[in-house]
């Protein structure tokens, strides 16, 4: 081929077009990637943090160990090195971050066990009530923006004044008013502990779960709301119900669809952040959580199962939050693509 026909083959027209067919394939990848290393990055600085604010905490843990007795310098050193705390700060944050590594995270002061033991004791029953609470949250927040957004006038006053109260309720006092209604006057639910699994676990799980999701189902309904309303508006819903399509039809294709960009990405904060809620409504139900051991350990000076408990709840949360920014694409093909809706 000569240098003529080569210019020429690439000022053809479907040169550039194969162009942006390449690019539009590589985005979704780079997006991807981008994502993950953005996870990877956020959780190594995080570990950072969880480990060296242990230096700003006043107190010594051997010397807690020892609390209520004169103890010998000989015993204190003892602790210190059965422990690894006479090694310098970065020495100890190197082997601390490559034993998470290999899934040993090392020993717990108060209980003298491997922390992940204690974690793994307590970590079902508050994984257990955050998906419950989560599914209150979408599933009772999802319908009661819905239907507040469908139904103008009384409807949408009524369920906007209900969301507003809900949503100023503290989860301890959604808590005592749940269990003064329908543990002690309608003798419903019960109001302690965590059940023997199944439904029995369910059950005993339902108000705590509600207790703790109450103000959050509030949150995801405004803004289901919100969205809804903003989509209602738009040229293309307009289009869609001129052609003849039924109400439903458009409703879920052409608004609900879009409208869940902003629903998916406040419902992932709001759920990863549950971890952190769950230490008071554990408390007040008598569950076996780690939010109760997050306080407990905090009290004792256990700083091996708070570094833990706080990584577990930081990867929860910058977990959920990556998977919400992948399936936003699914959604809308036009995030990863750089060319979000407005």
């Amino acid at each position: 081929m000569t240098a003529t026909e080569q210019v020429q083959a690439v000022n053809t027209p479907g040169a550039p077009s194969h162009k942006r067919d390449k690019r539009r394939a590589v985005r979704p990848a780079v997006y991807i990637v981008k994502k993950l290393l953005a996870l990877v990055l956020t959780l190594f600085v995080a570990s950072v943090a969880v480990f060296f604010s242990r230096f700003l905490v006043p107190g010594d843990p051997a010397r807690f160990l020892l609390r209520g007795r004169s103890p010998k310098p000989e015993a204190l050193e003892e602790i210190t090195r059965q422990f690894g705390l006479d090694k310098p700060a970065w020495e100890q944050y190197l082997n601390w971050l490559g034993g998470i590594l290999h899934g040993d995270w090392g020993r717990s002061l108060t209980y003298r066990q491997d922390v992940s033991d204690v974690l793994l004791g307590r970590l079902p029953t508050t994984l257990q009530l955050v998906a419950l609470a989560a599914v209150f949250i979408t599933v009772l927040g999802l319908f009661a923006g819905i239907v507040a957004s469908l139904n103008k006038g009384f409807s949408d006053r009524f369920i906007l004044i209900t969301l507003t109260a809900a949503g100023a309720v503290p989860p301890f006092v959604a808590a005592i008013a749940l269990v003064a209604l329908f543990s002690v006057g309608l003798g419903w639910f019960p109001s302690f502990g965590s059940g023997d699994g199944g439904w029995d676990r369910i059950w005993h799980l339902t108000l705590p779960a509600l207790a703790l999701g109450i103000t959050y189902i509030a949150m995801v309904a405004r803004v289901t709301r919100s969205s809804m309303n903003e989509q209602l508006l738009r040229e293309h819903v307009e289009v869609a119900t001129s052609r003849g399509l039924t109400r439903g039809s458009v409703v879920a294709r052409h608004v609900l669809r879009n409208a869940l960009g902003p629903i998916l990405t406040v419902s992932g904060v709001l759920v990863a952040g549950l971890l952190v809620s769950s230490a008071i409504i554990e408390r007040t139900f008598g569950l076996s959580g780690i939010g109760q051991l997050l306080v407990q350990s905090i009290d004792r000076l256990d700083f091996g199962v708070v570094q833990a408990i706080v990584m577990v709840v930081v990867a929860a949360f910058v977990l959920v939050n990556t998977v919400v920014d992948l399936v936003q694409p699914l959604i809308d093909p036009r995030i990863a693509a750089g060319t979000e809706s407005r």
